[in-house]
């Protein structure tokens, strides 16, 4: 169990910020109207994000089990259909998935760190930070050795435990991640180009608002608090009974969101001041930022010190993505934790190949469509079995559980706010993720029938 509730609340936000708070979120929010979408996101999180994320503490903590066992548990206790089991099950798999392509683009940010470090980006041209993305893209052996780095750092926390290995990671890393975004906030605030960069979040653009933007939004609510994956679900298993799974929950949220906002406003002042593309999606992070580091003083310092931050903010996200389907195995099968650890990083490291080769012997191999190895991992973690998976657990905890569980969880009693919450869980949040899911489909259709 976690030592305290802060901890959990640390540990959990480690989950939620990773890659996706680092250059997703300020890109997103410059391109969809700013100030609007941030709006936009921030309804979004308190409609869905927010209640599936306590649905998803309350049934790890009433369970105290793996995600999968919990449910299990929670099935048998309150005789409720079997299927429901499946949530366990695919939120395991879904961050299965998810981490085997994870720690190779994580394996990216360290092998930035070692060339910022020894002063490759020093006065380098914008050809010649394309290439060397390239290059690095390109050769299979060096993308694989990174790859294998971090997923030996990750597999070492996670064998040591809830308490030394986790818990003593986060006590490390979540400070130290917050401190480096400050560090590199206080540096893009004088660099000049910081009144562009706040323009370019936060103006108020309604025009560039279009339903696309509302299912954006809805996306990145939903995936930024790693939902669905099972991750907060085995944290929560590990909370301490008195604390507030409300108080907590919001924290994590508020949290996250500040470290979205933060990035964005450390990142982009640093690109419009040095005349760089903001809109270049991954390219930002591995083209962009070490090209503008290697043009300003003490730009190696500081740009070791951003791939750090964003080292660490994966590390974070990625020891939660391991631990559901590690503390199933642990349980299933009495095993001792490290060694459990170990083979599952082996198989994760494995599956993670097929993403590596992906950008570059196999770039032109498809699975489905277009969707390469890589491609086609990360469309059916994030964009079926994530949401999907919210779905579910916002079911499961509205008609699956009992009305005093859920009360004595969250310290409701009968009364509008018991009400409201029946409705926010029980049909607004799924619903609105049932629309995530199903609009791309939509749009598919209406392009085949020549209606889009």
């Amino acid at each position: 169990m976690w030592s305290s509730s802060w901890i959990f609340v640390l540990a959990a936000a480690g989950s939620a910020v990773g890659l996706g708070n680092i250059w997703k979120f300020p890109y997103i929010t410059g391109e969809n109207g700013g100030g609007a979408f941030v709006l936009l996101y921030l309804g979004c999180v308190t409609l869905v994000g927010i209640p599936i994320m306590m649905a998803e503490v309350l049934i790890g903590r009433e369970g105290r089990y793996s995600p999968i066992n919990t449910v299990r548990a929670l099935i048998q206790q309150h005789k409720s259909s079997s299927m429901w089991v499946i949530i366990g099950w695919m939120g395991m798999l879904a961050g299965f998935l998810i981490l085997s392509y994870y720690a190779v683009i994580a394996g990216w940010a360290l092998h930035y760190i070692v060339q910022l470090a020894n002063g490759s980006f020093d006065g380098a041209t914008a050809e010649f930070a394309n290439d060397a993305f390239d290059s690095f893209l390109a050769d299979p052996w060096r993308m694989v050795f990174w790859q294998t780095v971090f997923m030996v750092a990750t597999i070492f926390i996670v064998a040591r435990g809830v308490t030394k290995g986790l818990e003593t990671a986060i006590r490390w890393f979540m400070p130290m991640l917050l401190i480096l975004l400050v560090v590199l906030l206080g540096y893009g605030v004088t660099s000049g180009g910081f009144e562009q960069g706040f323009d370019f979040m936060f103006s108020f653009h309604w025009e560039s608002v279009t339903a696309e933007s509302v299912l954006i939004a809805m996306g990145q609510a939903f995936f930024t608090l790693s939902l669905g994956m099972g991750a907060i679900m085995a944290y929560g298993a590990y909370m301490p009974s008195n604390a507030s799974i409300t108080k907590t929950v919001v924290t994590i949220a508020v949290l996250d969101t500040v470290v979205a906002i933060a990035a964005g406003l450390a990142i982009f002042p640093i690109v419009f001041a040095n005349g760089l593309e903001p809109s270049q999606g991954p390219g930002l992070m591995f083209v962009t930022i070490p090209l503008a580091f290697g043009q300003m003083p003490l730009g190696a310092l500081f740009g070791v010190v951003f791939f750090t931050l964003v080292s660490f903010a994966a590390i974070t996200s990625a020891i939660s993505l391991t631990e559901p389907a590690l503390a199933y195995l642990v349980e299933e099968y009495n095993a001792k934790r490290w060694r459990v650890a170990v083979s599952v990083g082996v198989i994760c490291w494995v599956l993670g190949i097929g993403t590596v080769l992906s950008f570059n012997l196999w770039s032109e191999t498809y699975v489905v469509g277009e969707l390469t190895f890589c491609g086609f991992i990360d469309y059916v973690s994030q964009n079926i079995m994530l949401p999907l998976g919210g779905v579910l657990i916002a079911l499961f905890a509205a008609y699956g559980l009992p009305n005093t569980v859920v009360g004595s969880q969250l310290g409701l009693r009968e009364g509008p706010f018991a009400l409201l919450w029946k409705v926010v869980i029980g049909f607004i949040a799924p619903v609105a993720v049932l629309i995530v899911l199903i609009a791309p489909i939509f749009d598919v259709v209406l392009e085949f029938l020549g209606l889009g």
